[in-house]
């Protein structure tokens, strides 16, 4: 929905919904999201945060299917201005872990998925649509080394794509990378010195020149137009990021955020057995939960939550920030809280001086939160999610 003044538009991500197949997709939109807007946005176009896995999007090959869901989209008033292009596999009902990654940005199939999703949102997006589109943050860490110039290679080919396209359609997609706990782009400082030194050099310009037929010039200024950050509030909370000097970095380095995803991670400001005993409740085979340590010698990280729950008392006194994305209206989860102040740190930058066009709650965790962490639905909650969103920006 079109937020007050400046703010851009707020949606929220469907793949808290089952989006494996084609008709996954429809059925979403049909139902849990229907629902949204009826509460949200009943009388008024109602942006949608739209995700196709590999699968999907391959059954969307079809021109019948293609016609089908921009039909759907038209006919409930949706408008259709972000996709979740990071989870190609499935990503619900079944062990995803590390896998969430693959193929990553190494990969041809990455680029191919990437490129496919974005000429479809281009179809699908009401003409002249400004489009983001998140993707994979190179790949999990342990495999990145080595592949710093291999990742930002595809990159580029990505964007000459994407420019492209905007030639052919009038629709200007923007690929959106998504640091992350324990991958290839993880902090911000990371992040920067990664666009600086392979995505927004003059090398960089040299080459999506040669690969669209655009002077260098005309490359170097598409490129942050086609290139730039989705800032999961989530993953900078965990990664103990500071709000105000993060979004400070990311403009004084010139990198666009364009999709700024809402989200909420668990925090236990001071490790204790009760804290221990509670944080077990999450521990759940489906995701990826990295953490955080604040310990007295330094930050230190684990790739997933039994990795530090395994440690003990050994742990007690320090700081954790937890992945596990929880509802943002939430705050005191009993023996911990979550990562709330964070996301109204950055609500209020946005509020005084816009981040981002696009606005996306990102709660996905909502079947494996334990039962006292989710209302009755999931409707119920992402309605629930947007008009806390909506009271912090004042719409």
């Amino acid at each position: 929905m079109k937020l007050s003044g400046s703010q851009g538009q707020l949606t929220y991500c469907m793949n808290i919904h089952p989006t494996q197949t084609f008709d996954d997709v429809m059925a979403a939109l049909t139902g849990p999201v229907a629902e949204v807007k009826k509460a949200i946005s009943p009388d008024a176009p109602f942006a949608v945060g739209l995700r196709f896995s590999g699968e999907a999007l391959s059954e969307l090959a079809d021109p019948g299917k293609r016609m089908a869901l921009k039909s759907v989209l038209d006919a409930k008033g949706y408008h259709g201005i972000t996709v979740n292009g990071f989870p190609y596999g499935k990503f619900h009902g079944t062990k995803v872990k590390e896998e969430v990654y693959q193929p990553d940005w190494r990969s041809e199939v990455r680029v191919k998925y990437t490129n496919n999703l974005a000429d479809l949102m281009a179809e699908v997006a009401p003409v002249g649509e400004f489009v983001s589109l998140s993707t994979v943050p190179g790949t999990f860490k342990p495999l990145a080394a080595g592949a710093e110039a291999i990742m930002a290679e595809n990159y580029l080919q990505s964007v000459a794509h994407l420019i492209k396209l905007r030639e052919r359609t009038g629709v200007t997609v923007a690929l959106a990378i998504e640091p992350e706990p324990a991958c290839f782009l993880e902090t911000i400082a990371e992040t920067v010195n990664y666009f600086r030194d392979y995505l927004f050099s003059s090398d960089a310009a040299d080459r999506v020149a040669g690969l669209t037929g655009v002077s260098v010039a005309e490359a170097a200024q598409a490129l942050p137009q086609h290139l730039g950050l989705c800032y999961d509030v989530c993953h900078a909370a965990v990664e103990f990021e500071d709000p105000e000097q993060s979004i400070a970095l990311l403009r004084d380095a010139g990198i666009p955020v364009h999709k700024l995803q809402l989200s909420a991670a668990l925090r236990v400001a001071i490790v204790g057995p009760e804290a221990r005993s509670a944080m077990a409740d999450f521990v759940e085979p489906t995701y990826l939960h990295q953490v955080i340590r604040r310990t007295s010698d330094g930050m230190k990280s684990a790739t997933d939550l039994p990795e530090v729950l395994a440690l003990g008392d050994a742990t007690d006194g320090e700081e954790w920030r937890v992945h596990f994305h929880v509802p943002v209206y939430i705050d005191n989860l009993g023996a911990f809280s979550s990562t709330r102040n964070f996301l109204e740190s950055i609500l209020a930058i946005h509020k005084q001086t816009p981040i981002s066009p696009h606005l996306e709650i990102e709660t996905y965790t909502w079947d494996v939160l334990p039962a006292s962490a989710r209302g009755k639905t999931v409707a119920q909650d992402i309605v629930r999610e947007m008009r806390w969103v909506m009271d912090q920006l004042d719409t």
